[in-house]
């Protein structure tokens, strides 16, 4: 479905090819136009030779990969308890599985040998280590669930040409098409029960449960299995930010079809592509208290609580409360899922009653920060795009006292040489 939506919106199908003949593996791609609910999209099957039995002279024929496999959201159907539910192994010594019997024989693959294979390809780097990456991750999160060694993983459908292809073409896509930076709404689950090989299991599945620690998720609110085990595995592998849509502006939008399922939403996969300029913004959540019997010398403690817990900023201000008695206002910015933990921490180390939260748009420029080499050592900078090209550089005090201290110089002489150095 990913590698569909980037052809969908633009990559030419003759690069994709290009790019994927240096596995020197023997398929073909099909490409069609297909709709899905309202929505008119691209899908794309990987085409494999028929494996042919032993002792058999018959030339091998081309068949077509099922849509029930793991690595795309496959055709809906209806379990016992009206849950929906797919052909999907779960998969001891495995990461997916193909839904036709014969696949389980003929097209598994170890670990080591899918690392061997991408090693030895005719690839660009990036491409490499992108599709090596989304491979190990999911190795791991195997190896872990099922108690076995890495390269002691056997891949079955995930291991097989078509899914080989399915995950390096889309490297070879994102390269391409030249994207630098890739963002993911929250990755919305489904739920009800999904057929393995070691019986009906619940939805998100174990490997792909596994593969999303760490990443935000939301209810889908659909009796599918939204997100596969190799799904997860791409997104932890590529996506560097989770949230809505970003600051950009669309240069072309493409829609990858998975199998036609009957249910509320289109199957399809939607990627936007766009460039970046001027500030970009997110959502963010302030908590306010008042309070009158502040410990001054205790503030540094609470401060470092609500730091160590995320909170993106926190600041103090003298104010003159009820009864004329003097006080502070106490503010915590933070991403709203922060709210309930840092809440909870304003109670415990203040004497807060009650927390004031609003959540508000925050505009920020793109930044970076680096390491750069001074006659002091190298201290961090973070560097700011301006609209209309511009940065602004500013040094990290906190690297810059520790130089200044360890040299015996002033700060704003370490200050200064970090931020020429950086410019």
């Amino acid at each position: 479905m990913l590698l569909a939506a980037l052809l969908d919106l633009g990559l030419p199908r003759r690069e994709l090819e290009a790019g994927l003949a240096g596995l020197g593996l023997e398929f073909k791609l099909r490409v069609k136009k297909v709709q899905r609910g309202a929505l008119a999209a691209r899908h794309l099957d990987v085409l494999v030779p028929r494996p042919v039995a032993r002792g058999s002279k018959k030339k091998a024929r081309k068949k077509k990969t099922s849509n029930k496999k793991t690595h795309v959201v496959a055709g809906h159907a209806h379990g016992a308890g009206g849950h929906g539910h797919h052909a999907h192994d779960d998969h001891t010594h495995a990461a997916d599985s193909h839904s036709h019997a014969q696949a389980h024989h003929h097209h598994g693959r170890s670990y080591a040998s899918i690392v061997k294979l991408l090693a030895k390809a005719k690839l660009s780097p990036v491409v490499r280590d992108r599709a090596l990456a989304t491979f190990e991750v999911l190795g791991r999160s195997e190896a872990g669930i099922h108690g076995v060694a890495l390269d002691d993983v056997q891949f079955h459908e995930v291991g097989a040409v078509d899914a080989i292809v399915d995950i390096t073409g889309a490297a070879v896509g994102l390269t391409a098409l030249g994207v630098t930076r890739v963002t993911c709404t929250p990755v919305a689950l489904g739920h009800g029960t999904v057929e393995t090989a070691h019986g009906r299991l619940p939805l998100p599945a174990p490997a792909t449960l596994d593969l999303l620690r760490g990443i935000p998720t939301v209810p889908a609110n659909v009796a599918w299995e939204t997100v596969t085990p190799t799904g997860a595995a791409l997104l932890r592998t590529w996506v560097d930010e989770y949230r809505q849509l970003p600051a950009m502006t669309p240069v072309a939008i493409g829609y990858g079809a998975g199998g036609d399922r009957i249910g509320p939403m289109p199957n399809v996969l939607r990627a936007t592509l766009g460039s970046e300029g001027g500030p970009d913004w997110d959502r963010i959540v302030s908590l306010e208290t008042n309070l009158d019997d502040l410990v001054p010398e205790h503030f540094d403690h609470v401060m470092e609580r609500l730091f160590e817990a995320g909170a993106l900023d926190v600041s103090i201000q003298n104010v003159q409360m009820k009864k004329n008695r003097p006080g502070f206002l106490l503010r915590v910015l933070a991403r709203p899922a922060q709210r309930q933990e840092l809440a909870g921490i304003l109670f415990h180390e203040s004497s807060a009653i009650g927390v004031r939260t609003q959540e508000w748009d925050r505009l920020v420029l793109p930044r970076r920060t680096q390491k750069v080499s001074t006659p002091y050592g190298r201290i961090t900078v973070k560097i700011a795009e301006l609209p209309g090209g511009e940065r602004t550089i500013s040094a990290e005090y906190d690297d810059c006292k520790r130089a200044a201290r360890a040299k015996g110089v002033p700060l704003r002489d370490v200050i200064r040489a970090a931020e020429d150095a950086a410019r």
